[in-house]
This record gives structure tokens, sequence and C-alpha cells, in this order.
């Protein structure tokens, strides 16, 4: 296949398969070209906070920008700039196994998502990406918890 054939033909198998089914609250679709077609190497998503968390109420941005080289390699996926969260760099840049060491060409979109989603709730301190917020959670956690609160009203649904 041409550059980037094996990835694009494996993104539109992703993507037709997500349409069928997706967890419930989760968006996560090719971002659309100004001519109107899909660009598949970029996907625009939303990760809600799960319920019964801090994280709930807010629906969370996300971008995956998948290179020639997917499923060999991992998505890069951001949040936005300055997104408040131990293990997301302030770039916007998440920081987690299965993006890096753990990755397996196996792993599909909806499971990075669903990933995503279970470290917003369940940071990893040992791999912290920001400091600040690194320090809250191991000394502060209601000051953490009122600052993930208030993130959460930040990214209210778009419904």
């Amino acid at each position: 296949m041409a550059s980037g054939g094996i990835a694009r033909g494996r993104l539109a198998e992703e993507r037709k398969s997500w349409r069928k089914n997706h967890p419930h609250g989760f968006v996560a679709k090719p971002e659309t070209l100004p001519d109107g077609t899909a660009n598949l190497m970029v996907w625009k998503c939303v990760i809600p906070g799960k319920q019964g968390t801090d994280w709930e109420g807010g629906y969370y941005p996300l971008t995956l920008e998948f290179n020639d080289n997917y499923p060999s390699n991992p998505p890069i996926c951001k949040f936005p700039p300055g997104f408040f969260h131990v293990n997301v760099y302030n770039t916007g840049a998440v920081c987690l196994s299965i993006l890096g060491s753990a990755w397996k060409p196996s792993i599909t979109v909806k499971q990075v998502l669903v990933g995503i989603q279970e470290l917003l709730d369940d940071p990893n301190p040992n791999s912290a990406a920001q400091g600040v917020c690194n320090d809250l959670y191991k000394k502060n956690m209601p000051e953490y918890k009122d600052r993930v609160r208030q993130q959460a009203k930040k990214y209210p649904s778009r419904v």
C-alpha cells in the first residue's frame, strides 16, 4: 500500500466499528477538511467524565493524531493546552503507558479513549507530567478535587 495506506485502512475500519458500537457519551470522528472530506489521520473526540467522580459533568475535548506508521505506533493524544491533570503535560499531551511503552497494534481507538477516561480519576503520580498538579494531588487532595470540579464546569456537554 502507498505511504499511510495501512494506517488509513485500519482507521477506516475503526471508524466503521465505532459508528456501530461506542461507549455512551463518547465522541470520536475524523476531522473535516475545508473541502468537506474526512481526514482519517486526525480525530476530534470527547471523553465524558465518569459518573460518581469529580470529573462527572465534564465533556473533555481530545485530539488523536495518527501517523503513517499506525497501528505500529500509537496516536498522539492531546487535551487542550493547560488541561489540569497529573498525567497531562501543559501542552495537553497525555502521558499513559498504553500510548508509549505498553502500546500494541491491537489496541483500538475505543480502548485508548476508555483508558484515558479511566486515567482521569485514577492518575499515576509516579509518572507525573505536571508538577503543580501532582503536588496538589499528593499534598492537598481537597484543593486538587476542587480544581478538577472547576475544570468539569469549563467543559459542559455540547448537547
